[in-house]
């Protein structure tokens, strides 16, 4: 007679795969759903951003397909550390620094590259200007000009 095939360890090992694939679950839909618009619009140091960006031509991006890094390693502790910063902003009652921080300038310039790659090779300032911003100012959040006068490039 040898040992059973269905002792206590199968259950628990079972268990906690279940328990494993529920938690991925919900992390994976936490982290959807705090990429979003209407996420970051619930702290009132976003709003002006929420509807600019609603209003923009990145309409359909979620926040977090610029303002984070796409790779999941990487985007985590950035998103940690930015949704930290950002919410002792709104409690403290205090804006969101503006210019953003180099570091997270870096990461939507990178998104940027990423997502206009096929475009990117008609663009004779890509050597000569160091953030596509600085030509496309306007374009997320169409930021500090009358809503008469914005337009997506070239301020």
């Amino acid at each position: 007679m040898g040992t059973p095939r269905n002792g206590p360890w199968l259950k628990l090992f079972l268990g906690g795969v279940a328990a494993g694939v529920v938690l991925i679950g919900v992390l994976a839909y936490a982290m959807t759903v705090t990429d979003q618009r209407p996420f970051c619009a619930s702290c009132h140091i976003m709003q002006e951003a929420a509807v600019t960006h609603k209003m923009g031509t990145h309409a359909d991006q979620s926040c977090n397909d610029c303002h984070a890094p796409h790779n999941l390693l990487a985007k985590l502790p950035f998103k940690a550390k930015a949704g930290l910063k950002d919410f002792m902003a709104n409690v403290s009652g205090k804006d969101v620094p503006h210019p953003a921080s180099l570091e997270t300038r870096d990461v939507v310039n990178e998104n940027c590259k990423a997502c206009h790659a096929r475009t990117n090779v008609n663009v004779a300032s890509m050597d000569t200007k160091t953030y596509c911003v600085d030509c496309h100012r306007n374009v997320a959040h169409m930021r500090q000009k009358p809503i008469s006068t914005r337009t997506v490039a070239y301020e």
